[in-house]
Parts: C-alpha cells; structure tokens; sequence
C-alpha cells in the first residue's frame, strides 16, 4: 500500500470527502506511524553513523535523529578491530573517573543531554567511532511508501482509521472495532519484528518476545 492507496482506504472507509478532513490525512497517518515506531522496534528504525572523538574531550554529539542508542564501538584505526562500548548512567560514569583529565581508550557512555554523549574515561587520543542508533524512518507521506506500507500496511492503515475517527468524534463502538483491528496486527507486527527477528539477540538494546 502506498500513501495514495493509504489515502483513498481512509476516505472509503471514514465516507469523508470534506476538505478539512483531507487536510489533515496526512497528519493521521503520521501519527500513526509514531505510535506504531514506539511500539515495535523494526529493522526499518536502525541507523548507522561514523564520527570521532578526541583527544582530551569526553563528548560526543549524537546525530539529529537520534532517539535510543543501539550500540556504540571505538574503532581501532591499525587493527580495524571494533570495542564496544557499555552502557551506563552519568553518575556512574563521574564516579568512576572523577576527574575528567584522567584518560585512556573509552570503555563506557551514558546520554549526559538531549544531544550528547558522555565518554568513560575520557578519550587519550583521537580515533573514529560507529554508532547504531534508532529513528523515525522517512514517513510515507514523504516518500510515497515505506517498509510498513509495503510489507504490513494493517497496523498503519487502523492506526490512520484511529487518529481520523477521533478527529471526526465519531461513534465509540466504531472506534473500539478499530482500536481491536489495529491491537491485533500490533500483535502479529511484535511477532515477526520482536520475536522472529529476535530470537539471538546479543545485546540489551532491543525488545524481545516469546514466539510460539
């Protein structure tokens, strides 16, 4: 399904041709994809970026789409061998290496604001790093399709349906036959993306969940 099919299922379905209601699709559908992303974590909202630190400054800016960390590695440049770092708060972080002139190769990061990073110990020399962070994917409004639209477009089309009936007050048991469609391919979207997708997982930074 792509934004025009999207479009056209939610007019079919809500029977709105009004210019006001149009006007706002596609801030339905936009909304239903964040409440869809905060949900379930997909392949989809994984990132990669390369940067570096340096010598001497114990922070590292974090993309501008960042939402969560994923993993965080210190590439060594003569080996290319990758160190991953380990997740912690800042308080650990100041306990450990009280004094932030105290160096050597980072061995942890904790989120120290909104857009930045703070390294343990303090790097003792310049060197690159990678980071796999999660995001927003480009909505489908922008782009004209998506992942969700193309390979499970059920829990993007009632997530629409919701935020477009709530926008018309509509009637409550419509809107409960909605919210069961769109829990139940939730459901099945957890299955595949935190289950099937999940089962040997390594690290810490994903959801996991039975699968039967």
């Amino acid at each position: 399904m792509n934004y025009a099919q999207l479009v056209d299922a939610i007019q079919s379905y809500t029977q709105n041709y009004d210019a006001d209601f149009i006007a706002n699709i596609p801030t339905f559908v936009q909304e239903a994809e964040k409440r869809i992303y905060n949900s379930v974590q997909l392949p989809v909202q994984r990132k990669n970026v390369t940067g570096s630190v340096t010598s001497g400054n114990p922070y590292l800016t974090l993309p501008n789409d960042w939402l969560a960390a994923y993993s965080l590695a210190v590439m060594d440049a003569p080996s290319g061998g990758y160190e991953y770092l380990l997740n912690k708060d800042v308080n650990f972080i100041r306990q450990a290496f009280p004094y932030p002139a105290t160096s050597g190769t980072p061995k942890y990061y904790a989120i120290f604001g909104q857009n930045t990073l703070i390294l343990g110990p303090t790097p003792d020399d310049d060197c690159s790093v990678e980071m796999h962070y999660f995001a927003y994917p480009q909505s489908i409004v922008d782009a004209g399709t998506s992942w969700l639209g193309t390979n499970f477009d059920p829990p993007l089309l009632y997530g629409a349906l919701l935020e477009a009936y709530t926008f018309m007050k509509g009637e409550q048991d419509v809107m409960q036959y909605y919210q069961q469609r769109y829990d139940e391919a939730i459901m099945q979207l957890k299955r595949l993306a935190d289950g099937l997708e999940r089962q040997d997982a390594y690290r810490s930074g994903q959801a996991r969940v039975g699968v039967k």
